[in-house]
């Protein structure tokens, strides 16, 4: 085993550091296909192209410009599953099954708010997030430019989250609450972390992916009141996608269209592209956006926290789920986890300089028998 060398930019040795050469020569091969995999977005189909023209803003962002009907609906006084089903036909979208409805949570909330009370409240919760980060990620850098750099990674991850014509969306505000969710969790100080967590599953259904996973791993910790506690949150948003089927069904006739489906099968290529649109990335080349997706991933890999293992268990698992279920007109989904996956960058120097060093590490210990 390679002794571990002085970090880098992290306060601790990465946790690749421990590995035996062959561990780490394996290690080395699984990132070489991680990296190869993710160029394979070059060849993704993607969503179509935005124009950037005001006047066109209604096949842009035609989902953006559906809520905001809704909202508006609500907020003149309609009841909400009659005017979502109204905008859902005018718009030729899907009624059925019932999934294809929101919850009415966003919905109500904003319609209770003037429009720039909804965006000091978007503001307020990514600047939340900024906030629980700094606190969280401070202690694992050993000095303040790499901690700098880490925040900035973050704020490329948030580019499309503070924009107030996404205020609106739902996965916005859902991943903006998963990613304080995860940066708030403790060992010793979890409840906050469900609420925010159960927060999220109320405005976006996606969002219960997230905590599931939470309660899993929790379990697998022996932190099993905290799984309690997630898997609870889990069981109060079961009995509200109960009772928002039986709204739908009053609202939804046979003759209404149905969704397609959603399985996709686009592949990790696809994942990948929808984080590089998700994020900064998508003003570098494709090419590139995909292998620093790849390298982030790998960053999380490598950082020797609890937190890192859970992120990338989580990222692990949206991105099966946009692999496999995934529609070009669903990448969205990516900005579930998209705040939080470019902060892994931050985490690759120390990470791919410990794996080396442990790939190339040839020491042999010798035993030597002297006879007297």
């Amino acid at each position: 085993m390679a002794r571990a060398l002085p970090p880098l930019w992290l306060s601790a040795p990465s946790r690749f550091a421990a590995f035996s050469r062959p561990t780490a020569l394996l290690a080395l091969a699984l990132l070489a296909i991680l990296l190869v995999a993710s160029l394979t977005a070059i060849g993704s189909p993607g969503p179509p192209p935005v124009s950037h023209d005001p006047a066109r803003r209604a096949n842009d962002q035609a989902d953006v410009v559906l809520y905001e009907s809704i909202v508006a609906g609500v907020r003149g006084g309609g009841d909400y599953y009659a005017v979502t089903a109204q905008a859902l036909r005018s718009g030729d979208y899907p009624l059925r099954p019932f999934v294809t409805f929101r919850l009415p949570t966003l919905a109500i909330v904003q319609a209770a708010l003037p429009p720039l009370g909804v965006v000091t409240l978007l503001y307020a919760l990514a600047a939340a997030v900024m906030v629980a980060w700094f606190l969280r990620l401070r202690p694992a850098f050993a000095r303040a430019p790499p901690l700098a750099i880490a925040m900035t990674l973050l704020a490329g991850g948030m580019m499309a989250f503070i924009q107030p014509e996404l205020a609106s969306f739902h996965e916005v505000w859902a991943g903006l609450l998963i990613a304080l969710s995860l940066a708030l969790r403790r060992r010793e100080r979890w409840i906050e972390a469900v609420a925010f967590g159960m927060i999220a599953m109320l405005i976006r259904e996606t969002a219960a992916l997230y905590v599931g996973i939470m309660a899993v791993l929790a379990l697998a910790e022996g932190q099993r009141r905290e799984a309690i506690g997630w898997a609870a949150a889990i069981v109060a948003f079961a009995v509200v996608v109960a009772f928002h089927a039986h709204a739908v069904s009053l609202v939804v006739r046979p003759i209404d269209a149905a969704s397609p489906g959603w399985a996709g099968l686009l592949g990790f290529g696809f994942f990948v592209k929808t984080m590089t649109l998700s994020t900064a990335l998508n003003l570098a080349p494709l090419w590139l956006g995909g292998l620093l997706v790849g390298l982030a991933l790998f960053g999380w890999a490598g950082w020797q926290d609890d937190l890192g293992l859970r992120a990338l268990t989580i990222f692990a698992c949206y991105a099966a789920l946009l692999s496999l279920f995934g529609r070009t007109d669903t990448f969205y989904w990516g900005l579930m986890i998209a705040p939080t996956i470019l902060i892994g960058l931050a985490f690759v120097p120390d990470a791919l300089r410990d794996l080396v060093a442990a790939a190339h590490d040839r020491r042999k210990i010798i035993v030597t028998r002297m006879v007297r």
